[in-house]
């Protein structure tokens, strides 16, 4: 097992066609722990896949340095990378089995004479002989045994003389797990693995990888676009924008204190609610000329940011329906969505015309074109200066990520 460094990384493919070059990743710097699932998550082009690419050397930085363990490996071959990485298009070799697909990689690995290939290849025909006509080879014997450990722990056994045709989306993700897993690399890369199979299938085959990850504890950097992949298989999530780092830190920590707008309305389904808002008198927020109170921590900081314009945040289930009251906001529901256990309402505030979403129980009957009465969670509030980043509590730790702002 192995750390990995990315020192100042960066990508830029070169101009074509008289367009300008195109810089896919701006300067990296962050540290994946050895043992760690760390998620790389951001919309599609924000430099996911070139990053993967440029760790399993298919590709060469522009400029920085990558580090597995405490070995540069910028000019070393991708074979000898100690990487094994998952494709999202399974890339299994159609005409080999499953058992020569998981063993590919193993035969591979080392140099050899043309005596041991010949030895290797004639044990591997004789194979289904009678062992008294079968060509022994100690290389092929600790692969097959590899192979069939492999193929137990992913349920493998029964389909390792099929060939990848014959086999279903989830079979064939998992013999591509599978030939990941039988090189016992320092590190996996997973490029969008589960992106192919249909939901159930999603849900149950991203099970498995948590607990062969938690089991065999290799460093696992594993790409996608899906939030809710992210938020419950990382230990920790890097967010990438347009090649750049937006914020690295737990799930939670990206939930509950997002270092900036983009990552506010990117990390979680529904998003943050944004309102634009002045700070007012007495620790409140005014949007228009309503008054909406703070409390917590972030209450006594409001004076020091008295009459400043901000964006602020708020979660969708930090809003509460309340019987219509002077300090509540009234919207008008435009549709509603039943999640089985919970229902998600998009509503309009009625004096300003901003657009939120809110999380309630199923026992609030409501429908479209009704009117709602709101009432925000006051020590909620996430609070986001005019340059988009976040403002901090004094002595206040936000996960690692670009520093976020505080205000003067």
């Amino acid at each position: 097992m192995s750390s990995v460094y990315l020192k100042a990384l960066s990508k830029t493919y070169p101009r074509r066609r008289g367009q300008a070059p195109i810089e896919v990743l701006r300067r990296l710097n962050f540290k994946i722990k050895d043992g760690e699932f760390l998620v790389l998550l951001g919309p599609s082009g924000c430099g996911k896949s070139t990053l993967l690419r440029l760790l399993a050397g298919l590709d060469s930085p522009t400029s920085g340095e990558i580090l597995i363990g405490d070995r540069p490996v910028n000019l070393v071959r991708p074979a000898h990378r100690n990487v094994a990485m998952v494709f999202q298009s399974y890339a299994l070799y159609p005409h080999l089995s499953v058992r020569d697909n998981l063993s590919f990689g193993l035969r591979r690995s080392q140099t050899r004479s043309l005596l041991q290939q010949l030895q290797d290849q004639c044990s591997r025909v004789t194979r289904q002989l009678p062992s008294s006509l079968h060509i022994r080879s100690d290389r092929e014997r600790l692969i097959a045994e590899r192979v069939e450990a492999v193929a137990e722990v992913l349920e493998l056994g029964p389909l390792l003389n099929r060939l990848p045709k014959e086999l279903s989306g989830g079979q064939k993700q998992r013999v591509a797990l599978g030939r990941a897993m039988v090189r016992r690399p320092a590190v996996f890369l997973m490029d969008e693995p589960l992106s192919n199979l249909d939901a159930k299938l999603r849900n149950s085959t991203r099970t498995r990888i948590i607990e062969l990850q938690r089991e065999l504890g290799t460093t696992t950097i594993y790409v996608t676009h899906d939030q809710a992949e992210a938020m419950t298989m990382g230990h920790r999530i890097a967010v990438l924008n347009q090649g750049k780092l937006q914020q690295l830190g737990t799930p939670m920590e990206l939930y509950n204190w997002p270092s900036n707008l983009f990552v506010a309305q990117f990390i979680g389904d529904p998003p943050m609610a944004l309102l634009p808002v002045r700070v007012g008198p007495n620790s409140t927020l005014l949007l228009g000329d309503r008054e909406i109170p703070v409390e917590g921590q972030m209450a006594s900081f409001l004076s020091t940011l008295k009459g400043k314009p901000l964006t602020a945040g708020l979660r969708p289930e930090g809003w509460r329906l309340v019987p219509a009251t002077s300090h509540s906001l009234s919207a008008e529901i435009n549709h509603c969505e039943t999640l089985g256990n919970e229902q998600v309402i998009t509503c309009r505030l009625l004096k300003d015309n901003h657009l939120i979403q809110i999380r309630t129980q199923l026992d609030s009957a409501v429908h479209s074109g009704q009117i709602l009465h709101l009432s925000p969670d006051p020590s909620g509030w996430r609070l986001f200066d005019k340059t988009g980043n976040i403002v901090t509590l004094p002595g206040q730790a936000v996960a690692p990520s670009l520093r976020p702002s505080k205000m003067p």
